[in-house]
């Protein structure tokens, strides 16, 4: 059996991602109370083998406090009964998630008269805490489309079957603000920046003048090479201690040039030693 529990923010893509769970073949229930989880489970473990019973759950701000409270001593419960259990963890930035509600003109649950939308997503954060800390895979969704939050669910956590651990490779700004999802972040803001080369600024790091500019430099294939090294050195040891996906941020300064190089090169390094890679350039966009 396999169960994945989608949680966070209101407006951060969870009604989105059980939709996609229920489209790959999961069972889904949103809002059930956790305390009534093992029960479900038990029913599902009473099904015939051939079944193959795949459950999706969302829990959010409307279960109860104490109901969530409970929510990580009833999941390790359900591990340590050999229960397959995936946590996923949405948010996105506020003013991300303020706009949203803006223009869906949808009410936060924990709103009223006396707590406004602000005061609200606070609430909720701290209400959420317990399942965020224990979440398996926590993913951002300020800059994703409703397409890309699907395809990334999908290919993380449902689409692929290979027992070898994801890895995602993506490029971000620090003027926009480190990625929440990251597990391991890298800094390249000290390498010599092609923006400042009138010709290169509206390129990005898989334009071939920037490939030049950036290798025309020692410390770029240096800082690549100490980046390879540290995960060629770490990352068997994350997938030893029975992780199934790690996301590695590269970052630079605007998130267009060097990190986008960066993660390029990294992908090709990589992509031989893993069954699930993927690249995502979080400001390309922009």
């Amino acid at each position: 059996m396999r169960l994945v529990i989608i949680s966070g923010r209101s407006g951060s893509g969870k009604s989105s991602a059980l939709q996609l769970l229920e489209d790959v073949g999961f069972n889904c229930i949103d809002n059930l109370p956790t305390s009534l989880l093992p029960q479900l489970v038990k029913w599902a473990g009473d099904q015939p083998p051939q079944e193959n019973t795949r459950l999706g759950l969302g829990i959010d701000a409307r279960n109860l406090w104490q109901d969530i409270k409970q929510a990580p001593q009833v999941i390790e419960s359900l591990r340590a009964n050999e229960v397959q259990c995936d946590v996923i963890y949405l948010d996105a930035r506020e003013p991300i998630l303020v706009q949203r509600f803006s223009e869906t003109r949808r009410k936060h649950p924990l709103s009223n008269n006396c707590t406004h939308l602000l005061e609200a997503l606070n609430q909720e954060r701290e209400l959420l805490s317990p399942i965020a800390a224990m979440a398996d895979m926590v993913i951002d969704t300020s800059s994703l489309s409703l397409h890309e939050l699907r395809e990334l669910v999908k290919n993380r956590v449902v689409g692929k079957h290979s027992n070898g651990m994801a890895i995602l490779f993506q490029s971000f700004g620090f003027k926009y603000g480190v990625p929440v999802d990251a597990d391991l972040v890298f800094d390249l803001r000290c390498l010599p920046n092609p923006y400042w080369e009138p010709a290169l600024r509206k390129k990005t790091g898989r334009d071939p003048e920037v490939i030049q500019f950036l290798r025309a430099h020692p410390e770029t294939d240096k800082m690549e090479a100490d980046i390879t090294q540290f995960l060629q050195r770490w990352l068997p040891s994350y997938q030893k201690s029975n992780r199934s996906y790690t996301c590695i941020s590269i970052g630079c300064t605007g998130g267009r040039h060097r990190s986008v190089y960066m993660v390029e090169q990294l992908a090709k390094t990589f992509s031989p030693q893993f069954d699930s890679l993927q690249i995502r350039h979080r400001e390309q966009r922009r």
